[in-house]
């Protein structure tokens, strides 16, 4: 992405009318529940309809005030002071105070199913107090940085405390059923309509001032082509992670301004390395090849990520490499004895290991057992995850696998990785600033559970668990030494790549365009090049203006400093989850 700064901005529009802004998107919430909801599309949601403790800065994803305007640690660590705002109230005119942070997290702390999507925040808390309504004070077993990190939306006392245990999990929070959606974010969700629209009226007493629009509309499209036809046509005004082809045939349209934004997207193919609950008891279907890291070895020989960029993206992404994006280059790890893309090596690693050939093609176990028949899931909402599936099927037959490819919804998905009823499946995760919930997702811990005799789908969709690793994960949550801590991020980076849970396949570009003719004021995270939505704040949506005129400069900086966006290179997918804003989350990964 080009930019050019000095450019004039647009003459603001001079009417009463009401300001709406719609954009377009290809997946509904899948819940409005923040305990429940795991797609990159609910966390955009939580994002407008609530405001957490602390935040990442717009210019460079570092910690900015939240409904805490400023925090302290005491001189051992142990002791988080944070001190929250006055005046703020919730969407139905009730005060939030320190109470209602308390009551957030020690849900989380306290409970099973709300420590799915958050439990990794409050991992070393051991106590919450409110001495007055607006001081929130935590304490922690050990000194960790993740205390600056807080993106854990606080939710109403009120309204959540009627909902027990038992009912979280079916709640739904819509906003038409009593105290649903009821939040003290910049905006608030007055009407959703299952696959159809979700609408929100500005917040005009929020904390961080009124937005400078009066609402957002978001309005799902059952495909790109049709959402790239409404923004010609002006029935919307922005259209999100764009695929390549409907991406590059909106550039040039007049009125339209095409964005390729360096994004913290991965996507994968994420392999069922031995699939158990978090007590270690076997779950699942899972083919027991692939417990051998030799055979994971031999498959991430025999993906051409570099084919994939080009062929799924049509070029707007990157090789991929480990699970944290080259987006983070601080934390990033290029790791020692990358696997380059080699069929031969592929193929010897399998007959060093005992899997020979069969006279059909298909490699057998090295007892006899069984073939090596792989059953790879791809989603149908992917259309990029689905080509990827397809040339990785191609290249495992050249290796003697025998792949059957199953296309499912990813709510299906979802329930299938939680069983452990697969063999591989592509998806991706959207990689939040802080590592740490990331990494969490390969904890043993992470793996499903069950209670009340069900099974629940947890953060881990490869059921990998690894001693060693779980150790460093509990290390780099106690680093306060940023230096020290990326180290040993890195060193976690580099046994997930030698242990082949996941082949990453590629670092996906955000494909953005939107009506340059009717708003400006986008604001880019990071600085200069990244998203201009589905960022890890509600930066754009607050701070967006219409425009009236045909001007070409658009201001994309804020701040009153005009920023023109000119695109060169681009964006592409998004689903899923970390929070802030995640992937699938799956059953967070993307």
């Amino acid at each position: 992405m080009a930019i050019a700064v000095g450019a004039a901005a647009p003459a603001l529009a001079a009417d009463a009318d009401p300001v709406i802004m719609t954009v377009g998107i290809t997946q509904d919430v899948d819940s409005l529940n923040p305990f429940t909801g795991i797609v990159a599309e609910a966390y955009e949601m939580y994002g407008l309809i609530y405001d957490s403790l602390t935040g990442y800065s717009q210019e460079d994803f570092s910690p900015v005030p939240g409904l805490a305007e400023s925090w302290e640690p005491s001189e051992d660590g142990l002791t988080w002071t944070y001190a929250i705002r006055e005046g703020v109230t919730f969407s139905d005119g009730e005060p939030l105070t320190s109470a209602d942070v308390v009551y957030t997290f020690r849900r989380i702390i306290d409970g099973t199913y709300e420590q799915t999507n958050w439990g990794n925040y409050v991992a070393n808390v051991t106590d919450v107090e409110a001495p007055d309504d607006q001081t929130v004070v935590m304490t922690v077993a050990v000194p960790t940085p993740i205390m600056q990190a807080m993106p854990v939306p606080i939710l109403p006392e009120h309204v959540w405390d009627a909902i027990d245990g038992s009912a979280v999990a079916d709640y739904s929070n819509e906003p038409d059923e009593e105290g649903g959606s009821v939040g003290s974010g910049p905006f608030r969700l007055i009407e959703h309509s299952a696959n159809q629209f979700l609408r929100f009226e500005a917040n005009p007493d929020h904390w961080s001032g009124a937005p400078n629009i009066d609402g957002l509309t978001f309005r799902i499209f059952t495909n790109q082509d049709s959402m790239a036809q409404a923004l010609r046509r002006g029935e919307i005004d922005v259209a999100d992670a764009l695929e390549a082809n409907v991406f590059n045939s909106l550039q040039d349209v007049e009125g339209i301004e095409t964005v390729a934004a360096a994004y913290s997207g991965f996507d994968e193919l994420a392999m069922n390395v031995g699939a158990a609950l978090d007590d270690g008891t076997p779950i699942g279907d899972g083919h027991p090849a692939l417990a051998d890291v030799e055979v994971r070895r031999a498959i991430a020989h025999a993906v051409d990520t570099e084919t994939l960029v080009e062929r799924a993206l049509g070029g707007y992404g990157t090789p991929g490499t480990t699970v944290i994006p080259s987006l983070y280059d601080r934390l990033h790890l290029a790791p020692a004895a990358p696997y380059e893309f080699d069929l031969d090596e592929a193929n010897r690693i399998l007959d060093d290991a005992g899997y020979e050939l069969g006279a059909d093609g298909v490699r057998m176990m090295p007892d006899g057992s069984q073939p090596l028949n792989f059953r790879i899931f791809a989603r149908q909402e992917s259309p990029s995850g689905q080509t990827s599936v397809e040339f990785i099927a191609g290249w495992l037959t050249e290796i003697g696998m025998q792949i059957e490819i199953e296309v499912v919804s990813e709510d299906s998905l979802t329930e299938i990785i939680g069983n452990g009823e697969f063999d591989m499946f592509e998806w991706g995760w959207v990689v939040e600033p802080d590592p740490d919930y990331q990494l969490s997702t390969f904890t043993c811990a992470s793996r499903s559970y069950v209670e009340d005799g069900i099974t629940y789908a947890n953060l881990s969709d490869s059921f990998y668990c690894n001693p060693d690793y779980d150790e460093l994960y509990a290390l780099q949550a106690t680093q306060i030494d940023l230096a020290e801590r990326a180290e040993t991020v890195r060193e976690m980076q580099q046994i997930l790549y030698d242990d082949v849970p996941y082949v990453v396949t590629y670092y996906y570009d955000n494909l953005e365009a939107y009506r340059s003719d009717r708003f400006a004021g986008f604001q880019p995270q990071p600085a200069p090049n990244g998203s201009l939505l589905f960022q890890y704040g509600s930066y754009s949506y607050r701070n967006v203006e219409a425009v009236s005129g045909d001007d070409d400069a658009v201001d994309a900086g804020g701040g009153g400093s005009a920023v023109t966006i000119a695109v060169v290179a681009g964006a592409m997918f998004r689903y899923e989850y970390t929070p802030y804003w995640n992937k699938m989350a799956p059953p967070g990964s993307g």
